[in-house]
């Protein structure tokens, strides 16, 4: 049920020169991006991103946008635009061209070099991709695409106007306005303003940081910590950040250099995306600071410094493994120093802290967010969203890629600055949003469901399966087992009870065996039953007991044979 709008009806038929605009993700949670934008019987999807699980959904490795409300349009999809390549952008692109492989797909340069890998993964090739950048305008079946520098926490990320015969969308993507980047790539708020000017009739804007009041700290004043951290250390020094952060990755080699250090790369996903990064000139390295992890092995740890992944506390992420003293060939004590270079995403915070204890056990120093300035988010504060809706002065709102409580923070941003509060289209998952007439009006929903993938399963994990997952690994497992005579009525063996990560012995379970066994010899005294009327009247006599003697709720699993 969609709890902005809990009884929104389908989505009436589009109308003539209508523009259609409809989240299938990254509206009401921190992730798995992607809106489809429709008129006249033609759509444009801008990003296709992936969700990282929480610990509420064990055993998922990958959550998908829903594709359910265009599979059978995919013939319509006019094209997709990436606006950047952070994986809750681009990781779900490989399940998309399942669908149709010859997509059209049009990003920034770094974008598809880091897209590329991933459908090789896949065995997807041949794909239709191109490039793009900011300055250049494409039309795209019925949408022209005007592409717009932004600075965010990776090189090359756009914003993208599209225009429609409904009047002008202006997508921010991911952005912030850092005025002094690393790459003196800033959010081109010239056009900006330009786009104003032309007439922007729906804005639709990042929203993740429309919480926090003020403006992002600059990218530069991060080196010079992480330099002093450096500076400190006296062991081993293991930076964790994301993958992709070539920002992050540039400020570690130049302070590695400056204090005479060697930096090996940690994480296939890692190696991958600095080599990448590098090859396009995106990354400079120092000469002769890169090393190979066999080649650090054989330096003192005072000049070692591993890159690694794992900074949201993934389980399985090279930090993660470190901590638990698993990683194949880098183990830490209490003269090495620990940077998590990174912010917390919503919902990650425990797996996070349940590493930094972890290394701090060890006796290991860990530097993060908490405390020192190691990190800076890459998504725009309140105070620079009110200069955004300043310049732009856009006819209609409607915020994106944020939890419910960003999106109402931005709407309310918008609302200061005087636009309409009628005009603030609040949307998530599945809200279908029309722009007619100039106005932006919620017109209906569309189902948008969590698409889990697990291990070689896509969608085939329903809710009450995590459910039953969650039931298993927290209140434990009980089997009874009987052979009945179903004609005759006659129980022939059994009942026998079988526990499974429950803290008590089975020898508790002694004390219900003569009630399960009432119960099952009144259930088939008639004869000519049913199994699963006599698993039934196990289970029902089994749990009673449970709930009442053990304060547990287990999964029960009654079985029944045919003797």
């Amino acid at each position: 049920m969609n709890s902005l709008y809990p009884d929104l009806p389908t989505p009436p038929k589009l109308a003539k020169d209508t523009l259609r605009v409809t989240p299938l993700g990254g509206l009401g949670e921190v992730g798995r991006n992607m809106t489809v934008f429709e008129i006249n019987g033609k759509l444009l999807i801008v990003d296709c991103g992936v969700l990282f699980p929480e610990e509420i959904q064990p055993g998922v490795d990958l959550i998908l946008p829903d594709f359910s409300a265009i599979s059978n349009r995919m013939d319509d999809v006019v094209g997709l635009v990436l606006t950047h390549g952070h994986e809750d952008h681009i990781g779900a692109v490989p399940y998309l061209l399942r669908l149709r492989r010859d997509i059209p797909i049009y990003g920034s340069r770094l974008t598809l070099a880091f897209l590329e890998p991933k459908l090789a993964e896949h065995r997807l090739r041949d794909t239709n991709l191109n490039v793009v950048a900011e300055g250049d305008t494409v039309q795209i079946g019925g949408f022209g695409c005007e592409f717009v520098a932004v600075n965010h926490s990776i090189p090359d990320a756009l914003a993208v106007m599209i225009r429609t015969e409904a009047g002008n969308a202006l997508v921010t993507g991911d952005f912030k306005m850092d005025q002094l980047p690393l790459d003196r790539r800033i959010t081109d708020l010239r056009s900006f303003a330009r786009l104003g000017e032309e007439g922007v009739d729906l804005f639709m804007v990042d929203s993740t940081n429309a919480e926090v009041p003020g403006f992002v700290t600059h990218e530069r004043e991060i080196g010079p910590v992480i330099s002093a951290v450096f500076g400190k250390a006296q062991g081993q020094l293991i930076v964790a950040s994301f993958s992709s952060h070539v920002h992050r990755v540039q400020q570690v080699l130049d302070a590695a250099a400056e204090h005479g250090r060697k930096v090996a790369f940690v994480g296939r996903s890692m190696e991958r995306n600095m080599r990448i990064a590098m090859e396009l000139g995106y990354l400079n390295a120092p000469e002769g600071v890169i090393v190979s992890s066999r080649e650090i092995e054989n330096l003192p740890p005072r000049q070692r410094v591993y890159m690694a992944t794992g900074s949201q506390g993934e389980p399985m992420a090279a930090l993660a493994r470190i901590a638990n003293g698993t990683h194949k060939f880098i183990s830490v004590g209490p003269e090495d120093t620990v940077i998590l270079a990174s912010s917390l995403i919503p919902g990650n915070e425990n797996s996070v802290y349940r590493v930094i204890n972890a290394l701090m056990r060890l006796g290991t120093k860990v530097v993060h967010k908490g405390n020192a300035k190691v990190h800076v988010s890459g998504h725009a504060a309140a105070g620079e969203l009110l200069y955004c809706y300043n310049v732009v002065q856009p006819k209609n709102v409607m915020p994106i890629h944020g939890e419910i409580r960003h999106l109402v923070a931005n709407g309310r941003l918008a609302v200061q600055t005087g636009v309409p509060a009628s005009r603030i289209a609040l949307a998530e998952d599945g809200v279908v949003v029309d722009l007619a007439n100039g106005q932006a009006s919620v017109v209906g929903a569309v189902p948008c469901d969590y698409v889990y993938v697990d291990g070689g399963s896509i969608g085939e994990i329903s809710e009450s399966e995590l459910h039953d997952r969650l039931v298993l690994g927290e209140e434990g497992f009980v089997s009874v087992f009987a052979v009945v005579d179903l004609e005759m009525g006659q129980v022939l063996a059994g009942p026998h009870i079988t526990a499974r990560g429950m803290a008590e012995d089975e020898a508790v379970f002694r004390e219900v065996l003569p009630d399960v066994a009432e119960a099952l010899a009144k259930a088939a005294a008639p004869g000519h039953v049913d199994a699963y009327s006599l698993q039934q009247a196990m289970r029902r006599a089994l749990g009673r007991w449970v709930s009442r003697r053990l304060r547990r709720r287990p999964m029960i699993v009654p079985v029944v044979i045919e003797g």
